[in-house]
């Protein structure tokens, strides 16, 4: 029965963070994003965080380094998925439910990001280690902010298994 819960809570916060990238990540959203929100207030920010594991179907503009740039977002998007079932396949089975399950379900994203921004700064043209870091630390705050979505996911997700 532990084992069906654990699997449930990962399923739970995988397909939160899925709906995340997909939805909020996508090239429609995050244009309209960049047009239409102010960085400087609340609900702005909130916004620019949640469009932050941007994925494209087409190039976002004409420069040279559109087709490494469109590999590297789209491949961090996919990374952010990856990375956090792979946190919550090996955390979700540690934990009970309630706090634990949600502290690991947003430190899962929390981490994942992190990784998929890291591993993937060094595709983008003039790759170098301190923008590689800035890219993880970016990204972590993706999940510091939008995490605790993920988090309610896991919780969720522990209590219906």
């Amino acid at each position: 029965m532990a084992l069906f819960r654990s699997r449930t809570a990962t399923g739970a916060g995988i397909l939160a963070t899925v709906l995340l990238v997909l939805v909020f990540g996508n090239q429609i959203f995050t244009e309209w994003v960049d047009r239409h929100s102010d960085g400087s207030t609340v609900w702005g920010f909130f916004l620019r965080m949640l469009a932050w594991p941007r994925w494209w179907i087409s190039p976002h503009d004409g420069s040279g380094n559109a087709a490494r740039e469109l590999l590297a977002n789209d491949l961090r998007a996919l990374l952010v998925i990856l990375f956090v079932a792979l946190v919550l396949s090996i955390a979700a089975r540690t934990v009970a439910g309630g706090g634990g399950a949600f502290v690991v379900g947003w430190a899962a994203l929390i981490f994942g990001a992190a990784l998929a921004a890291f591993t993937t700064a060094f595709i983008l043209a003039d790759p170098a280690m301190l923008t590689a870091l800035q890219s993880a630390a970016q990204a972590s705050a993706y999940g510091l902010f939008v995490g605790w979505i993920a988090g309610i996911a896991v919780v969720a997700g522990k209590k219906a298994g």
